[in-house]
């Protein structure tokens, strides 16, 4: 595999994309900050058995002119990857989200505008090599709920465009999976309180990186969050209305 792994230096982009050296696959970074790119870098490449240099670019969701320089930059790095996954997004509670509508405003264009745009990038390059595109989206889309109302919907949104895009590229071999993770304990959801089966990023990667390889159209990690939305999707309006979950 010549990945791409945007959000690759926190949390499960981190996870993922050291995963990915450990096996020997060839990984590029794309992040925010220089400094933090250099340093997981240098961290992929001691990981990796055969030592390989790991390429990173700066890329900025709430800039989309700099995706195409980006992608450009690691076409150059893998000699034409083969694979992208994007982990970076932006997350903020409910009551921050009401309080601000500039936030809202920059929240919904990150995680649902921008992420769109910056896969459509990415599908231009990955189709005629029949690739592979992974997208993190999240359970909160799955059916409207109180706690995450703007959040939820951004990431609802993202997920049936990720569908769409299946339906219309598989055949032609463009293998999309949309990755709907349940509560992970990250750098993100530091300061809230975890359910029981909240999971840990090391194994959000092992269940990412296994779809990936077998081109699944769509994984909940952890596991138990297909079932556990399966009840949610279930539950009829009036119920809805009354639970805080």
């Amino acid at each position: 595999m010549k990945a791409v792994v945007f959000g690759g230096t926190t949390g499960m982009g981190r996870a993922i994309a050291r995963r990915l050296a450990e096996r020997g696959d060839s990984v590029f970074l794309m992040g925010l900050d220089t400094e933090d790119l250099a340093r997981s870098a240098a961290d992929l490449r001691e990981r990796n058995p055969n030592h390989t240099d790991v390429g990173y670019a700066v890329c900025d969701l709430e800039h989309p002119e700099s995706f195409a320089p980006a992608l450009d930059a690691a076409d150059a790095a893998l000699g034409d990857f083969d694979t992208v996954i994007v982990t970076a997004a932006m997350y903020a509670t409910q009551d921050a989200l009401e309080a601000d509508v500039e936030l809202t405003r920059r929240l919904v264009t990150v995680n649902y505008a921008n992420t769109v745009v910056f896969c459509e990038h990415a599908r231009k390059r990955l189709l005629p090599r029949q690739g592979r595109l992974a997208v993190f989206s999240s359970v909160a889309g799955d059916r409207g709920r109180k706690p995450v109302a703007i959040y939820g919907s951004s990431k609802g949104g993202l997920s049936v465009y990720l569908e769409a895009l299946d339906h219309k590229f598989h055949a032609q071999g463009l293998s999309v999976t949309c990755v709907k993770p349940g509560f992970v304990k990250t750098g993100m959801t530091a300061g809230l309180k975890p359910p029981p089966f909240a999971g840990e990023p090391e194994q959000v990667a092992t269940d990412v990186i296994r779809a990936i390889d077998n081109r699944k159209p769509m994984v909940y990690t952890p596991g138990i969050w297909a079932l556990v939305m399966m009840v949610i999707r279930s539950l009829p309006r009036f119920v809805m209305r009354k639970i805080g979950f």
